[in-house]
């Protein structure tokens, strides 16, 4: 089967969207279905391109058997509202040659990867010049983000937003999405539950578990063995609410056996390390590769995932899969009956949204608690092992992808390992300008 995969982010990007379209262009090429991706260059979660990529360039690159278009696009310094808008609308444009040099390559399937919704038509009016389906996975809802995170403030800019989104993703043959809730509020924007599809991000229990000894980051940022080391790992940005962090470590400077480390970039991160600015108890690290995720992922006691209250029911965060598969305790901020809440509820500790004193105090409780902290790890792996499958993943896209287009089901269903670290990527791409 013929697949295009077209979205803004892909590897070598580490995390988010960027690190799960690949895994999934993998699954798929090594279940032999023929995949090629049309998308950006990296540059998130730091906003700035990467090292050997241009903003301004055309590119071809073939990354593990996966041939990748890359197409220039704009890529803000600065975050705002507009801005945003802008540097979605400037991928959008640019990528539409190579939409059409696909045509004669004729796909069965598009899959458009989301955000952003401004390709959609794009993919739509792709699909239907070759005959394709068309299939809209869905991974964040940017459009209610961005009214409900304050980026976009207008009565009249918001319906019709809503307007257009409603338009479009009803003229997709399929909607996905990651959680259970987020397919409902497709449903809820009109699509049709018959088109709908659940499929979870997923995470690699074989290369994320539980370390038999301390980890090497404890050494290297100079924590003391006995000390409890609160971690957030991943990105840095509006939703993530990470103002909350900040509060709570100065709330416990004065426990010299806490210690916070924070790792990762984006917009946020500068305004959270001058938050901490002379807190002792506070580490930093910028976004470690891939081939480092597990020595980092155990370097925590505790894992927190905070966020935003305006934003807690519009994402299911991609970090949570790895935080529950390295077996350690788990603090996340989730209303009740979101994705987030429903999956932490029961193999960690939940607080509400943006509760500085709420974690303040679940963090000062498990750390003299080792024992609870043991028991919620362990919960929250055997959750990781049972509902993050990737063989679960893959095998639900395989089969709707062959009722979709009439096709059949290869005959082998290896299991992707995840993208490996940046600098293998690198070493394994091809260039060549595109005409």
């Amino acid at each position: 089967m013929k697949i295009l995969i077209y979205g803004l982010n892909y590897a070598p990007e580490l995390s988010g969207t960027g690190k799960y379209t690949a895994e999934m262009a993998q699954m798929l090429a090594e279940c032999g279905h023929e995949v090629r991706v049309v998308c950006a260059p990296p540059y998130y979660p730091e906003w700035k391109v990467g090292a050997g990529y241009a903003m301004w360039r055309y590119r071809r690159d073939v990354m593990l058997g996966v041939r990748v278009w890359r197409a220039p696009l704009w890529v803000p310094a600065r975050q705002s509202g507009l801005r945003r808008l802008l540097h979605l609308a400037s991928f959008a444009v640019s990528s539409l040659p190579l939409l059409a040099r696909q045509i004669p390559w004729r796909p069965d399937a598009v899959m458009l990867i989301a955000p952003t919704m401004a390709c959609a038509p794009g993919a739509l009016a792709l699909a239907r010049a070759v005959g394709a389906k068309a299939w809209l996975h869905i991974q964040d809802y940017e459009v209610d983000a961005a009214f409900d995170l304050g980026l976009l403030k207008s009565g009249v800019a918001a319906r019709l937003a809503y307007w257009v989104e409603r338009s479009v993703l009803k003229r997709f043959d399929v909607v996905s999405s990651i959680s259970s809730q987020m397919v409902e509020r497709a449903i809820g924007k009109g699509v049709d539950a018959q088109k709908t599809e659940l499929l979870p991000n997923w995470v690699d229990t074989r290369v994320i578990f539980p370390l038999g000894r301390s980890s090497e980051y404890r050494e290297t940022l100079g924590i003391a063995a006995h000390n409890t080391v609160v971690l957030y790992s991943g990105n840095m940005g509006a939703k993530q609410g990470i103002e909350t962090l900040a509060a709570a470590a100065a709330a416990l400077a004065a426990r010299e056996d806490i210690s916070f480390v924070f790792c990762g970039d984006g917009a946020a991160r500068d305004d959270l390390v001058k938050r901490c600015e002379g807190l002792r108890n506070c580490r930093f690290l910028p976004l470690q590769p891939a081939s480092s995720l597990n020595e980092l992922l155990n370097v925590a006691d505790i894992h927190v995932l905070p966020q935003r209250a305006d934003a807690a029911d519009l994402v299911m965060p991609s970090k949570l899969t790895g935080m529950l598969a390295s077996g350690r305790a788990v603090i996340a901020m989730a209303h009740p009956g979101t994705a987030l809440y429903e999956s932490v509820e029961n193999n960690g500790v939940v607080i509400p949204p943006e509760d500085t004193g709420a974690l303040v105090d679940a963090i000062a409780t498990l750390a003299i608690d080792g024992a609870r902290r043991a028991r919620l790890g362990a919960a929250g792996r055997r959750y990781a092992e049972t509902m993050f499958s990737p063989l679960s993943t893959q095998v639900t896209l395989d089969a709707r992808l062959a009722a979709l287009t009439g096709g059949e089901l290869p005959a082998a269903r290896p299991v992707a390992p995840p993208i490996a670290d940046s600098g293998i990527l690198q070493a394994r791409v091809k260039e060549s300008e595109v005409e």
